[in-house]
């Protein structure tokens, strides 16, 4: 029988911070969240395009990627984006960098530069209401 290797962490013993978008029952929304096994400190986030969402407000210059301090490990924080039909009829960006920048609670810099493609929503099939019992 065949060995198994030992799992390891991809992370290691340090924060890993990533932003990503969710698709949700129809609704999109932004995360920044710490998949590390150690605190985040002074996270930015610089995207490559302004993201705008309910009511035209830019969702990418919250203080949420701009001024987040601490994020803890394993924490996800989301905000609302839009519904995916409404982000796609305004015309937002659906190719988009986000360039995330975090220290280590030694103050070792960290980066990650992520490459979203939102296209891939834009034709998915959702329900917009929980479907009823059978009887």
């Amino acid at each position: 029988m065949p060995k198994k290797a030992a799992r390891t962490p991809r992370n290691g013993n340090r924060p890993d911070v990533i932003v990503d978008f969710v698709f949700e029952r129809g609704l999109l929304f932004l995360s920044i969240q710490n998949i590390g096994d150690k605190p985040a400190c002074e996270v930015r986030v610089r995207f490559s395009e302004p993201i705008r969402g309910i009511e035209d407000k830019e969702i990418s210059a919250l203080p949420l990627f701009q001024q987040l301090e601490f994020l803890a490990p394993h924490k996800e924080i989301r905000t609302l984006l839009d519904s995916s039909a409404a982000y796609f009829r305004s015309g937002q960006p659906t190719k988009i960098v986000a360039q995330v920048r975090y220290k280590d609670v030694n103050g070792a810099k960290h980066a990650a530069t992520i490459r979203h493609n939102l296209e891939i929503y834009r034709d998915i099939g959702y329900l917009t209401a929980e479907p009823s019992p059978q009887e």
